[in-house]
């Protein structure tokens, strides 16, 4: 009898472990952050919020709407969901309260999103210009504009970029591929391999300026984009994806540019509409990005080509 107590309780550490690992750390340090919002709302009005009742979450969610977006009223309800699965309740999210109350939210406050500025061309030549400009060290020059060029080139999301490691690299006669090994939209780590083709301004070519700063900085292993110690020494430490974010804010504004509606997001979908302003079809670019659902893809081709295809264009006063 305890042989099988033990064994059923090793199978439950190792389910609850399963469950864990199903999602990415970010995504369930998300889910904790959003339930707990949702804890204090309840808290704060004497109601249970785990198993909570979808009369509850509708409440939550019409509070929330005062001063949220529609995307992230759905985010919370998604967090809400899993957080109730993970601890094994259940909760109906298609129950007719909640399924209305968004689409009533949604029919008042509209669902258009507007998205972080993208880093298009001219905005990228001017970074690139503005980091050769600064009197610091040259290493710390070469990593920021190889940090820049390689996220734009590639489409990356910042943590992406972060991500690589010198094993991930390798140098063909064509560029640069980059295996990326997991990503957002791909949980399972099937990963995808990204090719970087050579520019033909040396100054603004994201393989070139790589190859330098890897020579530079001497690293042979490991994470290629390190944190710099007090000094401009470098360290083993591996660069966080919010740094990359700050770094393009301080370069814009070095640049002359108001950075307040770039992210780091910005260089993935700058690529996105810089391709799209060029002619490159949706395909072309998820395969790129990786994205999976053309959605957003879209958005970017639609918004590089709104004066393109201006019906205005046609008009001659």
């Amino acid at each position: 009898m305890n042989e099988l107590t033990t064994d059923l309780k090793s199978l439950h550490e190792a389910t609850l472990n399963n469950l864990k690992n199903s999602k990415a750390n970010n995504t369930l340090r998300a889910y904790k952050s959003d339930f707990k919002d949702f804890g204090l709302f309840c808290a704060k009005h004497g109601l249970n919020s785990l198993p909570a009742d979808p009369k509850i979450v509708s409440l939550y969610l019409t509070n929330l709407s005062k001063n949220s977006r529609i995307s992230t009223l759905r985010r919370r309800l998604v967090s809400i969901s899993m957080v109730h699965k993970l601890k094994g309740y259940y909760l109906d999210t298609k129950h007719p309260i909640i399924v209305e109350n968004l689409l009533g939210i949604k029919r008042v406050k509209g669902s258009f999103q507007k998205g972080k500025k993208p880093i298009l061309i001219n905005h990228l030549k001017l970074i690139i210009n503005v980091i050769n400009e600064q009197k610091t060290e040259e290493v710390k020059k070469l990593r920021d504009k190889s940090i820049i060029l390689i996220g734009f080139a590639g489409g990356f999301r910042r943590t992406e970029i972060v991500s690589i490691d010198h094993e991930d690299l390798e140098f063909v006669p064509e560029g640069l591929k980059i295996t990326i090994k997991k990503s957002k939209t791909d949980q399972f780590g099937e990963g995808m391999v990204k090719g970087l083709p050579y520019f033909d301004s040396e100054t603004y070519c994201p393989v070139i300026n790589l190859k330098k700063w890897l020579e530079i900085s001497n690293i042979k292993s490991g994470c290629i984009f390190r944190r710099f110690s007090k000094g401009s020494l470098l360290t083993e430490k591996r660069l966080t994806d919010q740094s990359v974010a700050l770094l393009i804010k301080e370069y814009l504004n070095l640049a002359g540019i108001e950075n307040k509606n770039f992210s780091g997001h910005s260089l993935r979908s700058g690529f996105a509409t810089a391709a799209a302003d060029s002619g490159a079809d949706e395909r072309s670019i998820m395969a790129m990005t990786g994205h999976k659902t053309t959605q957003m893809v879209r958005r970017y081709i639609r918004e590089a080509n709104i004066f393109k295809n201006n019906a205005l264009n046609k008009i001659k006063i």
